[in-house]
């Protein structure tokens, strides 16, 4: 089998091109692909070069870990049919190409365990899943504090925002520098930092994975008070210990979504509680991958880029 990837050959190198398939077991699905996006944390790091070493790192590569599609092929005991619709949070399945995350194909060929069906009617959103899913693996769990600051304003921050709101909390004020980025609040308020006075914020989420605001956000929280670090920060981070001591700061680091935050999150999304109306600014065809990548990574008005893949064979 074959079919068409997006594949960084090494940094700032990427084209689409074919790539053999692996046979799909029978505990298999073969998906084909409609609309994938483009991470601008992980994926950039990728692009530029900078990712930290990290298992199973390499180029080539098919990157891309947001995916949505069609059921086109579904082993005997998988639990789904063709005609499916399904979101993919990557696969490994392009022979020696590396599939580290592997969602930017025509067809992934992919575990049954791994995908979560999804509405039809979903769409192009439906590839938004993944990054929904992480914002509430974040803020749920355990001895977990729900915002009341959200350090910026892109994708990941806008979910963080809607999740606290649709969890009942009081709407977290969020920061944002970038003038492209302060608009499309639903029911919160943006602001530049500059403005803002609280020094007594009791928990703070930073989307932004900018290690130099650690210890900015150290003064801005009450005594007691908690820094979510929910991008990824692919710099050593440090910070200041006698404001942290005095503040007697907590530090909480969030991982990527489980399984059962991408069904908790559809749930949210299928019983109206989550929307994810308004996050996907940019819509390109597959072919133009080389020119959609940069235009995610470079353009601050790209909140979130989506690959076409209707149109590629």
């Amino acid at each position: 089998m074959q079919t068409t990837a997006v594949i960084l050959q090494s940094p700032r190198s990427l084209a689409v091109d074919a790539v053999e398939l692996t046979d799909p077991a029978q505990g298999d699905l073969v998906v084909q692909v409609s609309h994938s996006g483009i991470s601008a944390g992980t994926e950039k790091l990728f692009w530029t070069g900078d990712m930290p070493p990290f298992p199973g790192m390499g180029y080539p590569l098919v990157p891309g870990y947001e995916a949505a599609g069609e059921v086109v092929f579904a082993g005997a005991n998988t639990g789904f049919r063709v005609g499916d619709r399904v979101f993919v949070p990557g696969a490994d399945c392009f022979g020696k190409i590396k599939g580290l995350f592997g969602g930017a194909a025509r067809h992934l060929v992919t575990p049954a365990s791994r995908v979560v069906g999804i509405d039809l009617a979903m769409g192009a959103e439906g590839a938004l899943l993944a990054l929904a899913a992480t914002a509430h693996h974040a803020m749920t769990g355990p001895d977990k504090t729900l915002p009341d600051l959200i350090v910026g304003h892109g994708v990941f921050g806008r979910l963080l925002a809607r999740l606290t709101i649709a969890a009942g909390a009081n709407p977290p004020t969020v920061w944002e520098i970038a003038e492209d980025r302060v608009h499309g609040a639903e029911n919160y308020e943006v602001i530049h930092p500059d403005i803002d006075e609280r020094r007594d914020y009791s928990c703070i989420y930073d989307a932004t994975g900018d290690g130099s605001l650690l210890n900015p956000l150290i003064g801005r929280i009450a005594k007691g008070g908690e820094i979510v670090l929910a991008g990824f920060y692919p710099a050593p981070l440090s910070f200041a210990f006698p404001p942290a001591f005095m503040k007697e700061a907590r530090l909480r680091i969030t991982a990527e979504w489980t399984h059962d935050d991408l069904i908790a999150t559809r749930d949210l999304i299928d019983h109206g509680v989550l929307n994810l109306h308004g996050l996907i600014t940019h819509n390109h065809p597959a072919k133009e991958a080389p020119t959609a990548y940069q235009t995610a990574f470079e353009d601050p008005a790209c909140l979130k880029m989506i690959l076409d893949w209707e149109t590629t064979a």
